[in-house]
């Protein structure tokens, strides 16, 4: 689906996004986030979405680029397009560090199983 060249009206569109906004906040299991990608968005631009955040992800962690390109089948300029882009955007500061709390809790729950057994 390509975006119309047609403008929106700009008050109309400051509330669609906010009803997707809220619609996307709403959402409340990895479940639904699942079922409402899954019903907006293609298969390629599913895996777009997911591949930008893995990139942005294993750019945050140390990563290198050959390692980057050949776990994720995406081109040294892909990696290079996000990490300009992305470096020093709010959104992205945001999602990397729901990443590492959950990476975080994930290792401490399992070193808690291990103590309690």
């Amino acid at each position: 689906m390509r975006v119309s060249k047609s403008k929106v009206n700009p008050h109309l569109k400051k509330e669609l996004f906010s009803t997707l906004h809220q619609t996307i906040a709403d959402l409340k299991t990895r479940e639904e986030v699942g079922l409402f990608l899954e019903a907006f968005l293609s298969p390629a631009e599913h895996e777009t979405l997911v591949k930008r955040v893995a990139v942005a992800y294993w750019l945050d962690k140390g990563r290198g680029y050959n390692n980057i390109r050949d776990n994720l089948k995406v081109s040294s300029a892909t990696i290079a397009a996000i990490r300009d882009a992305y470096q020093n955007r709010p959104g992205v500061k945001v999602a990397l560090s729901k990443i590492r709390a959950e990476e975080w809790a994930n290792v401490w729950s399992q070193r808690i199983k291990k103590i309690v057994r």
